[in-house]
């Protein structure tokens, strides 16, 4: 081991209190380096303290624990609402969405705590390595990234994987709880849990029953719905009202809205998904998700648009705003001028979406019931209705029907002349 003669400056580890970063951290000690270790809470269900005992016993100089929900749900998960984003249709992004205000969180430990440098403890094949080194880089461009799972030294070491990693924490009295470790990988916040490696890295193995940590399974859940309602500003979650124990309950805070929702879906069954898609780096992946709570506040979010949103506006922003930005999140470019410039436009197109939606929880499945809007002019009952013409003059749908036709008959005629009969 170097003597503290020999130290070569601070650094920011980025610390889970579990096997492989607890190694990280002794290792990182053993080169030489003096490691401030940094949890960031962003709701998910751990033992902050006992971590912190642990590193500490470790040998980490200090420990930070940043409670960083509040940024998360409003600077991160709002605006993913509002703008419905998803990567490849059915991911919610609830990864994703964590990495910028957990590398944010790190960044100003590490400048609080003067270190040159700051670790994590991602694979080289994964994308939270791309997502949190370019918003390293882009938080603090001169900061040094210690990459211990795509060191030379570090993977010869640990070419055993767990067997090295428990085999190094008997050696250097790293304690490591009795507890036999899950056959697959898992990422837990406030937005959702994921699941991936072990034994879902075959694609057509069924994931075990005992592997869905936050939702009940959809089978077992209440035979009855739930009823909620989910009032939106601006396209922003703005109050929640449920029953609790027979009770109302109204909640207005936007951590107090998701964690809600959360309980909602979890208890109901709500958003599970099971899927293969493209990593960032080129490789393809599949992961498990829950996301009980964003799923239920994405659905209710995407109704009201219908009732709300102009229809070129909202065109526009599922082709040019929805899909890049969530590639952005994705990809770990959310600290970029991309996605500085997709956040104005989702505001833009966000600011005629108030309302309340009613909406029902059932057994693994969403629905609303109902909708409406005491801002927005754009739906009309007596306009929309079959029964009363109102101001709407039917006879001018037949010069629009003309004029829509003058390019597709010359389309059916170009057809008929080649011998492609449509017919």
């Amino acid at each position: 081991m170097t003597d503290s003669a020999q130290r070569k400056g601070k650094v920011c580890l980025a610390y889970s209190g579990g096997l492989d970063t607890s190694c990280i951290l002794k290792w990182l000690i053993n080169q030489g380096y003096d490691v401030i270790c940094f949890l960031a809470d962003c709701g998910q269900e751990e033992d902050f303290k006992a971590a912190e005992q642990k590193a500490l016993k470790v040998g980490a100089k200090k420990v930070y624990i940043e409670d960083i929900k509040k940024e998360f749900v409003e600077e991160f998960c709002w605006p993913a609402i509002q703008c419905n984003a998803n990567y490849e249709t059915l991911y919610l992004l609830g990864t994703s969405l964590a990495r910028p205000p957990i590398a944010r969180a790190q960044i100003r430990v590490a400048q609080k705590e003067g270190c040159f440098a700051v670790s994590h403890g991602c694979t080289g094949k994964g994308n939270d390595q791309v997502r949190f080194e370019l918003a390293f880089k882009a938080l603090q461009p001169d900061i040094k990234v210690i990459a211990p799972w795509r060191d030379s030294a570090f993977l010869e070491k640990f070419a055993g994987g767990r067997n090295s990693l428990l085999e190094y924490a008997s050696q250097q009295g790293i304690p490591v709880t009795s507890t036999k470790s899950k056959p697959w990988s898992m990422d837990e916040n406030l937005a959702h849990c994921s699941y991936e490696a072990g034994i879902l890295e075959d694609p057509n193995t069924t994931p075990p029953a005992d592997m869905w940590k936050l939702t009940v399974d959809p089978k077992e859940a209440p035979d009855e719905e739930e009823l909620f309602t989910v009032e939106f500003k601006k396209g922003t979650p703005s109050k929640l009202q449920y029953s609790e124990d027979g009770k109302p309950k109204t909640v207005t805070d936007a951590v107090d809205i998701l964690t809600a929702a959360n309980t909602i879906g979890r208890r109901n069954g709500v958003g599970r998904i099971d899927i293969v898609e493209n990593r960032f780096i080129g490789i393809k992946s599949r992961g498990c998700y829950e996301t009980p709570g964003l799923t239920l506040l994405h659905l209710s979010h995407l109704d009201l648009e219908g009732l709300t949103m102009d229809r070129e506006v909202r065109s526009l922003r599922d082709a040019h705003v929805t899909l890049p930005y969530g590639r952005a999140l994705y990809n770990g470019h959310y600290f970029s001028p991309q996605r500085e410039y997709l956040h104005a436009s989702i505001v833009a197109s966000q600011k005629d979406v108030n309302g309340t939606v009613r909406c029902a929880a059932y057994k693994g499945s969403f629905r609303v019931l109902g909708r409406w809007s005491e801002t927005s002019r754009l739906y009309d009952m007596e306009e929309s209705s079959m029964d009363d013409i109102g101001d709407f003059d039917p006879a001018a749908a037949g010069g629009f029907i003309d004029v829509e036709a003058i390019r597709l008959k010359k389309y059916g005629r170009g057809k008929m002349e080649s011998g492609e009969g449509l017919v």
